[in-house]
């Protein structure tokens, strides 16, 4: 117990003080290997930063290793030195080694990593996993040159635009613009199951010089149906990829007489405005508004607290206008196609849209 208190008081307190300091300063190595010590300590976080700071610290620690066999003749200050500069080295193989497993080599598809996958929090192994689909080929399309032509090129693959711009047409009529970062076939691809087949029923063209990556079909249902989390991710790109091509089409179609059509209806078109025939004053060859032929209105009230009501008007109007002869009753009677708006003379409690059944295909298709 003595000898122990012995050598602790030796180490602590048992040494000599410095009585007097030298003025002589260490050598130039001793300095520039401390100076890169401080200039690495001042390296960031992430794997990056941690390059930064082993890539700095093992030329400190050779320095000093050195700095101990030539000016302080120490052999423990350079085995020390001499095992902390191999640490670094070996810390530094291993991070190089974790950039070039995890990055990606190709600069395009880097960015497309970072433009796309990464604010959805995708990991890298994951967009490996999908760019592998795609055997980490980048395809070229020049300008005027055709990706599909309609009626003709099988549905047998799904691309996604990089760069460029590809134009859609239909028989020789522009429809809409891709811009990079879309699916080129995205309403062709969730048109089809996994076992049919068809072929495109528009034309892309492109307008410039484009990049774009490209999976086969049938192996890209072998990814999606191995890992559901891709699946999911598909799915999203996938409808929000469509959803901005209808509205893009959408914004494009106009008809002959200024009404803008929702396309998301494709049976069922609202006029918003009068028809061309009641525009020009109500010549005596067009029939009335709201009737055509022998047709007649039926008022549909919008709620069913005001059926009374529209039941109590539609029998007043019948007392005071008496149908034609050769008119079918108003239960029999077929539905108009122009729905007419309620006019400035009509009171809250008998306003009444009038709709109508369109036909399946629009007899004039407005052109873009």
């Amino acid at each position: 117990m003595s000898s122990t208190n012995f050598s602790l008081d030796t180490i602590i307190s048992g040494h000599s003080l410095c009585e007097e300091w030298t003025n002589s300063t260490e050598g130039a190595i001793y300095h520039l290997g401390n100076t890169i010590l401080f200039l690495g300590y001042m390296g960031g976080s992430g794997t990056y930063g941690a390059l930064y700071i082993f890539s700095f610290l093992a030329p400190a620690f050779l320095c000093l290793a050195l700095w101990g066999w030539l000016s302080v003749c120490g052999l423990d200050v350079f085995l020390w030195n001499i095992l902390l500069m191999l640490q670094c080295l070996a810390q530094v193989c291993h991070l190089i080694f974790r950039l070039m497993r995890d990055g990606l080599s190709n600069e395009e598809l880097s960015a497309l990593y970072s433009a796309v996958y990464l604010p959805l929090d995708v990991p890298v192994q994951v967009f490996k996993e999908i760019t592998a689909a795609c055997e980490n080929k980048v395809l070229a399309l020049k300008a005027e040159e055709t990706y599909a032509v309609e009626g003709k090129t099988p549905i047998d693959q799904l691309s996604f635009l990089l760069s460029g711009r590809i134009r859609v047409s239909l028989e020789g009529q522009f429809l809409h613009y891709i811009f990079p970062h879309q699916f080129l076939d995205s309403p062709e691809w969730e048109s089809l199951r996994p076992t049919e087949e068809g072929n495109f029923q528009v034309t892309l063209t492109a307008e410039t010089d484009c990049h774009y990556i490209s999976w086969r079909r049938r192996r890209l249902y072998v990814l999606l149906a191995k890992d559901r989390y891709i699946a999911r991710l598909f799915s999203v790109m996938l409808g929000n990829d469509i959803a901005d091509k209808l509205y893009s089409l959408n914004d494009k179609l106009f008809a002959k007489s200024g009404v803008h059509l929702d396309i998301r209806l494709p049976s069922l078109y609202h006029v918003l405005a009068p028809t061309p025939q009641s525009s020009e004053g109500g010549s005596g060859s067009s029939p009335p508004r709201g009737s055509q032929g022998n047709q007649i209105v039926v008022p549909i009230d919008p709620s069913p607290s005001n059926q009374h009501v529209g039941a109590a008007n539609s029998q007043q109007g019948q007392g005071k206008e008496p149908l034609l002869k050769g008119q079918p009753s108003h239960r029999h009677s077929s539905w108009a196609t122009d729905p007419e708006m309620p006019s400035e003379g009509d009171t809250p409690g008998r306003f009444r849209y009038q709709r109508g059944r369109a036909p399946l295909a629009p007899t004039d298709t407005p052109r873009l």
